[in-house]
């Protein structure tokens, strides 16, 4: 999964690790990839189950589970990535859907990262769109019992 052993991922709610998410998802999506604040904050957050991705003590990565089983805003710093954090978000974020009775759950995917997420069993469907100017792929894993 990950060849760090000081890789820990944690979760809870906007309130308790919005600080450093937000701070992630500005970094990489806003800097980065130039999407607008205005696309990015899209109000969802305080309603979400969000992911924080630790690497020797510091914030690199995270991700958020919505209520209805999107997962969205996976984002690993530039720096960080290529060392599983990505892979060790979503197996948080798809267990946590599974814990919460979930019988799939369903994402967005830029289409550069559609081999990562096929990786971990998530199939594309309907047709390329663009979100935030950026082309995307809506993408679904069924959770097994």
């Amino acid at each position: 999964m990950t060849r760090d052993s000081d890789l820990r991922v944690i979760h809870g709610d906007w309130q308790t690790l919005g600080q450093a998410a937000a701070e992630l998802r500005r970094r990489v999506f806003v800097e980065e990839q130039h999407v607008s604040e205005e696309e990015e904050w899209d109000g969802q957050d305080p309603v979400c189950l969000h992911f924080l991705a630790y690497l020797a003590g510091q914030p690199v990565g995270t991700a958020r589970l919505l209520p209805d089983g999107h997962i969205g805003r996976v984002a690993v710093l530039a720096q960080a990535r290529g060392r599983g954090i990505g892979l060790a978000l979503m197996h948080g974020a798809i267990e946590a859907a599974r814990l919460q009775g979930h019988d799939e759950v369903i994402l967005a995917a830029q289409l550069h990262a559609l081999p990562f997420y096929e990786r971990l069993g998530f199939r594309a469907y309907d047709q390329e769109f663009l979100d935030a100017g950026i082309p995307h792929r809506n993408m679904r894993l069924t959770l097994s019992a």
